[in-house]
């Protein structure tokens, strides 16, 4: 099969990554391969990719926002038949014995393996997954649709979730790229304001269009204070912008799973009365299915650009420069 591998973790400005024919992964036991139609590209892979994250397999095939068509089972699988078409998504597999599996926090698990980093991802033509952790697709989407909504969109969900900004709320959101694009949407669709700050005038152009009350750059603060907000964007500095345009016992949640350093904050003007600080990691199952559920049902509709398998770095380099306007897609 062709694919797109990662011998040794460089700058993605020159193209590491490298078209290359490779055996078909075969599915182990509870495990099914699918036929890819399409991967997002995610900021989480330049992370893999240039070394912000430490290399867990290499040489390695990325990606981990998954769409494909079931064509072939592997042993004791009985979740899918052949032709199903699903969704692969980051968390690949935990152990379901230590305390935060039995608490419902798989996805703080010691064990916890991840897609497209502990194994190979679909930046491919063929993939795996243990069924147990692949996700029933809803008719409703496309192909290319339906791929930031596996790692963009869980990730922005739990965000949200973690802000516990209430229906008809008031949110702010700090950087403006896949996940946040989707988040905006499941925002709006339970009567809440946004604001959005981000760099960029793609960025701000598309906040715009989806809906957001107030756009302007990151570091500008809001007209008015909101009952929480989401970082999407990696930079540690705007930290503590953020808090302080947050209300009294609001949250901000980082969704990243790589941030800068965050400077110095003052306690009294950006965390007093309150106001509190919560990371996201990773996602549960759960957590993908009741987004599926509620994307569908908005229907939220993602906005992507579609790219060949082959130009993986060229759509990885045009994501690191924020000139992506949505979600970059490889169209299989």
């Amino acid at each position: 099969m062709k694919a797109m591998v990662l011998a040794g973790q460089a700058p993605i400005g020159g193209s590491p990554l490298k078209l290359r024919d490779v055996p078909a992964p075969e599915p182990g036991p509870g495990e099914v391969r699918v036929r890819v139609r399409a991967c997002g590209l995610c900021r989480t892979d330049l992370h893999v990719i240039e070394g912000d994250l430490p290399p867990r397999r290499l040489p390695l095939i990325p990606g981990h926002q998954i769409v494909g068509v079931v064509d072939r089972i592997g042993p004791s699988a009985q979740r899918f038949k052949e032709g199903d078409r699903i969704g692969i998504a980051w968390l690949r597999h935990t152990c379901g014995e230590c305390r935060y599996c039995r608490a419902g926090l798989e996805n703080l698990c010691e064990g916890a393996r991840f897609t497209g980093y502990h194994e190979d991802g679909g930046y491919a033509d063929q993939a795996t997954v243990p069924e147990a952790y692949a996700y029933k697709i809803p008719e409703i989407f496309t192909d290319t649709e339906a791929t930031p909504l596996l790692c963009a969109g869980i990730i922005g969900y739990r965000a949200l979730e973690r802000t516990d900004v209430p229906r008809g709320g008031k949110l702010g959101i700090w950087g403006f790229g896949s996940s946040a694009h989707v988040t905006i949407q499941v925002a709006l669709a339970r009567g809440c304001t946004v604001f959005v700050a981000t760099r960029g005038e793609k960025h701000q152009a598309l906040a715009r269009e989806m809906g957001a009350k107030w756009v302007g750059p990151a570091a500008e603060p809001f007209p008015e204070r909101v009952d929480g907000g989401i970082l999407f964007a990696p930079v540690g500095d705007l930290v503590p912008v953020a808090l302080r345009s947050i209300e009294k016992g609001g949250t901000l949640a980082i969704a990243g799973i790589h941030l800068s350093r965050i400077p110095s904050i003052d306690y009294e003007r950006e965390l007093f009365y309150e106001r509190n600080l919560r990371s996201v990691t990773a996602n549960t199952r759960a957590d993908g299915e009741e987004l599926l559920r509620e994307a569908a049902a908005i229907p939220l509709r993602p906005r992507v650009t579609p790219f060949p398998l082959e130009d993986a770095n060229r759509g990885l380099q045009l994501l690191k420069s924020d000139q992506l306007s949505g979600t970059g897609v490889l169209a299989l």
